[in-house]
């Protein structure tokens, strides 16, 4: 598939979560996802902005990503809080930029092997509701066009977010973004789970409960919340990885 395809084939998907009813961890996965195989970068990240307009962790493309982005969120500071207060696109070209703009976050971002990061608002009609981050392991700037790509597919999102309820009634954001948030901890937990008893990776955790929650056509909170209550269908259809044995006979 071609990256004109690909880009296509998201802002429909992006489109499509135009109705009532649909799962917002899962549409910010997909948003990060696609950022990734969209545009030359190593990883995602996209933070949600609660009732008090506090950023918080909402999805991401790997779990390294994921440990950056709660540095960012603890210390207040980086690409992701400058796009969200400014509801305009930043970005640094190399190391050296990053820690000149954000020298605490720079050091964290280095450390998961980030270099040049990039972030776009989270945008509609002048309210801003969270941010993309977009980081990259070597020195080179994302280029106006593909800013201009993520801006698009990230007001799609914001509206796929909002929708007209916004306007309408802001109680039903708020209600909505703050429940994401809070399945996005459970999920958190659920990853642990599954990571220590398949003895996997938490990427390939996660993997494993995105692809069940998908298949049993469920919400990824709903499923998280019973991994970690014991009592899903998940571990039948996950069993642990037995350990292997020397079964040669003496």
């Amino acid at each position: 598939m071609t990256n004109e395809q690909l880009l296509v084939e998201t802002l429909v998907a992006l489109a499509d979560t135009l109705v009532d009813d649909y799962d917002v961890i899962d549409f910010m996965q997909t948003l990060a996802e696609r950022s990734v195989e969209l545009l030359d970068v190593a990883a995602a990240g996209i933070m949600l902005s609660d009732a008090n307009g506090h950023l918080s962790h909402a999805a991401c493309s790997s779990e390294q990503m994921r440990l950056v982005e709660l540095f960012e969120l603890q210390l207040e500071e980086g690409p992701c809080f400058d796009a969200f207060r400014l509801q305009a696109s930043v970005r640094a070209a190399t190391g050296e930029e990053t820690a000149r703009r954000w020298p605490r976050f720079a050091e964290h971002a280095r450390e998961g092997g980030f270099v040049a990061v990039s972030a776009v608002p989270l945008r509609l009609r002048g309210v801003a509701v969270g941010a993309l981050n977009l980081f990259s392991e070597e020195d080179e700037a994302l280029s106006d066009d593909d800013l201009r790509v993520v801006q698009a597919m990230a007001d799609i999102a914001t509206i796929g977010i909002l929708q007209e309820r916004l306007i309408r009634d802001q109680n039903v954001l708020t209600t909505q973004l703050e429940s994401a948030l809070q399945s996005r901890v459970v999920i958190e937990q659920a990853k642990g789970v599954v990571a220590e008893r398949n003895r996997i990776d938490v990427d390939e955790a996660f993997r494993l409960i995105r692809t069940y929650s998908r298949s049993s056509n469920r919400r990824l909170g709903d499923v998280a919340r019973e991994i970690i209550a014991g009592n899903s269908d998940f571990f039948v259809a996950n069993p642990p990885r037995r350990e292997k044995t020397d079964n040669a006979s003496s």
